[in-house]
This record gives C-alpha cells, structure tokens and sequence, in this order.
C-alpha cells in the first residue's frame, strides 16, 4: 500500500497533510523502507502521522515524535516514542538524541514560525550523519509575516535555504561564496510548493574529464 493509500483509508487517530505532500515524502523515504533506522518528526498534534510513519518505515524503525504541548504523550503506541519539549531549544535537542542517537530523517512539522524552523535546522542538520534526509513542510508560512515571514525577511527559512544554493556551488565560486558545512556536507537541495529538502551526501569524486574521440584520456 502506498503512503498515500495508507492516509486515505485512515481510521485511527487524526492525520492532517497537505495531499500533494505524499508523493515528496515517497519520493525522499522510500529508500529507508525496512531498514533501521531513526525518524524524528517535530509536530505531533492528534497522534496520527506518528503511527503512519510506523506503518511505512515497518518495524526496524524508531519513530519519535516531539511536541511542546503535554497531551501528546497520550498519543505514544507501542514502538514509538513521543517527547515533550520546545524545538527550538537545544538542550531538549541534544537529550533527544543522547536517548535515541542522531536522527536519519528529520520532518520539521512543528510550529512553521521562522523562531522554531530556524534555530531547530542549525541545531540538528550539522550532526546528521551522511544520506541523512532533512525535510522542512509548510514553508507557504515564510510568507506570513505572523510566523516570522516576509518575501523580503532574509531570516526566512526559504530565502535562507536559496543562500545555500550558492553554498553547495562554493567551489566553483572562484572565491566569490564561501565553503560552508553546506558546501562540504550536502548532496541536493528540493524545492517542492511549501516544502524543502536537503539530502546530505559525500561527493568525494568531483573531476571534470572526457572519454571518446578525441578528447579521450588514459
């Protein structure tokens, strides 16, 4: 069943997604099916997403869910995990990842203001570990000035993110963008409506070469 079969036919606690969101999440995901691995998704409301990850990823999966609101730990099944704390605050970061390790995929679903996106990005991105996946929904909130948004707000996690499409070409700046952990770390950045992607990955292979005619090479 695919994932968006999956939320269709739905009938135990409430899911609340964007309906052109599921061929993204399958798109980014489906690599990890079966394998072990740990999803943090920031966002808990009713309880729903948390248990169709369970469903999808299946039973080598650790599932943690955080929220700031102390009545989503009723939402906790057998095989997952909610925690309760603010996402934008690192001390509660660094114990969730003390108690289940570094996240593969993070889903920032949380409270979509810029105060949250941001600080819980800069926190988590650099410690994931290679082909990890970080994907940031609702970004259409960047444009909203009462989530901290503004097509003008630098600040923004959008036009933050468009200044890490100079980073991830830094090397071939000629000195004019300045290698950053993003230049080192990142393999792809996607852009979807309301939604950013990070792939993180290792080109340690990068040469410009020929084969075939004249411009073969030995």
């Amino acid at each position: 069943m695919s994932l968006f079969a999956d939320f269709m036919t739905n009938d135990g606690d409430l899911i609340h997604k964007w309906t052109h969101y599921f061929p993204i999440y399958e798109k980014h995901f489906a690599a990890w099916k079966n394998r072990s691995l740990f999803f943090l998704e920031i966002g808990v409301f009713k309880g729903g997403s948390i248990q169709m990850w369970q469903r999808y990823f299946g039973p080598y999966a650790k599932i943690v869910g955080v929220d700031i609101r102390p009545e989503c730990k009723a939402y906790e099944k057998p095989g997952t995990f909610i925690r309760i704390g603010n996402q934008a605050d690192p001390e509660f970061l660094q114990q969730i990842i003390d108690e289940f390790g570094v996240p593969d995929i993070v889903l920032d679903d949380g409270s979509h203001a810029m105060w949250h996106v941001n600080p819980t990005f800069d926190f988590l991105y650099p410690k994931m570990a290679k082909n990890a996946v970080y994907m940031v929904e609702d970004m259409h909130t960047a444009y909203w000035k009462e989530y901290g948004g503004g097509v003008e707000n630098p600040d923004t996690f959008v036009n933050r993110s468009k200044n890490f499409i100079d980073q991830l070409n830094a090397r071939h700046s000629r000195g004019s963008v300045e290698e950053t952990q993003i230049t080192r770390d990142t393999l792809s950045i996607t852009y979807y409506d309301s939604v950013v992607v990070l792939e993180k990955g290792d080109i340690y292979w990068r040469e410009m070469i020929a084969r075939g005619g004249q411009g073969s090479e030995d």
